[in-house]
């Protein structure tokens, strides 16, 4: 079949549909991606089609600005941003439908194949990367510093998401959207996030139950078909700066703030302190080393980029801000994991990975000093955080939900 996928999101989200789309391939379906051209050699290096819709600029200026990493100013700005990009998404996937053959597949925030579907029948694949998009009024995804609510009424949090749709994301997603419906002869809707983006031929969570059990409430036929676990070219070796240095002494402390995020020069001083204060090794991994101080300590590295199904294993521990692919890697490598959460899903993901075990929470306020210094002796050592490791690693062999994914896929149109 010819697959037409559309993603929406940073780097760290349109890989996991670039390995879904090489998966694809080599099950010898057509496959072609759609998005912003700061992922062209990402997607074209994979050996994938890639269809531009909107110019890498764009993205650019984005991630360059500090409301984005923020839940509440960055909410404006990321619907603006997808909404801008919907019609181009849509005209160029319509241009490449072919008959009886296409399948269209979406990332969560993916209008355009959602709307394709509807004006021209065809089937539709709605696929998210983490469990926070899926609402519920028992165990309520955790989307600020506060927690899921778990004691409270049922009624009151349906009550709360419904006040959440009316204030803020209908205005921001649905106004919008139902302009774009109204010009392709389609019927508004309403509560755009709360169960219109789920409608779908088949809707797909890319990771695994026992991260995130099922709620009673989630969508029917939801299908949990666990973690991609692409990392780009998965057999590309470390760097031979960056392999030295690990073999050069003890395992090191990897931090990471994410691929959205280019202005986390806090984050980085700090860790830099703690690593030099606390006598580790430390690897800063950051895209843009304006984010990092002038000198690092002697034992503190800084990389642009290393893929972390390579880095992980070798790595001590790791302090990230709590995104899906770096909570999975971190996962399947068995090391304790430091979350400072700033905004959407993370800080759901956090509370998920700190249920388990492998985790602690630190919310970027209390990144500093000496919280942040006993936080890090804590991942070294407490023993049952190295045991809930080693049984989440354990549950990682035979990770494939690539596999699964295209199965439940292909499955769509037999």
């Amino acid at each position: 079949m010819r697959v037409l996928i559309s993603a929406v999101g940073s780097q760290g989200d349109m890989l996991p549909f670039v390995g879904l789309g090489r998966a694809l391939r080599e099950r010898g379906h057509e496959v072609r991606l759609y998005g912003n051209g700061l992922f062209r050699t990402l997607v074209s290096g994979a050996g994938l089609t890639f269809v531009e819709t909107s110019d890498a600029q764009l993205a650019r200026d984005a991630l360059a600005d500090r409301r984005v990493t923020q839940t509440r100013s960055g909410l404006g700005m990321i619907a603006q941003g997808v909404m801008t990009t919907v019609m181009p998404n849509f005209t160029a996937m319509a241009r490449d439908v072919l008959s009886g053959k296409t399948l269209l597949v979406g990332s969560s925030l993916a209008f355009a194949p959602r709307l394709l579907a509807e004006v021209q029948g065809l089937p539709f694949a709605a696929v998210h990367l983490s469990p926070s998009m899926f609402r519920s009024d028992h165990l309520a995804p955790r989307m600020s510093p506060l927690g899921h609510f778990e004691r409270w009424p049922r009624a009151i949090k349906r009550a709360s998401w419904a006040l959440m749709d009316r204030r803020f994301l209908d205005p921001a997603f649905g106004a919008p959207l139902n302009e774009i419906r109204a010009r392709l002869g389609l019927p508004p809707v309403r509560r755009v996030l709360h169960e219109w983006i789920h409608q779908a031929t088949v809707t797909i969570g890319l990771f695994p139950e026992w991260l995130a059990p099922r709620q009673p409430d989630w969508p029917a036929g939801l299908k949990l078909t666990g973690f991609p676990m692409y990392d780009g070219e998965q057999a590309a070796p470390l760097a031979p700066e960056l392999q030295s240095f690990i073999e050069a002494g003890p395992a090191p402390v990897v931090f990471t703030a994410g691929t959205a995020n280019t202005t986390s020069e806090q984050f980085y001083a700090e860790s830099a302190q703690a690593c030099q204060r606390l006598n580790l090794r430390g690897i800063l991994v950051a895209g843009q080393r304006s984010q990092l101080p002038g000198i690092l300590p002697p034992d503190v590295v800084h990389v642009p980029y290393a893929p972390f199904s390579q880095l992980f294993p070798r790595s001590a521990a790791v302090v990230h801000h709590g995104g899906i692919g770096t909570l999975s890697q971190a996962l399947r490598a068995g090391i304790p994991q430091l979350i400072r959460p700033m905004a959407y899903d993370q800080f759901d993901n956090a509370s998920r990975a700190c249920r388990l075990g492998v985790a602690t929470e630190l919310l970027p306020r209390s990144y500093r000093g000496h919280r942040l210094d006993a936080a890090l002796r804590g991942l070294m050592d407490k023993l049952e955080m190295r045991t809930a490791c080693e049984q989440s690693a354990a549950r990682m062999e035979g990770q494939d939900g690539l596999r699964r994914t295209c199965e439940a896929l292909e499955g769509v149109v037999e």
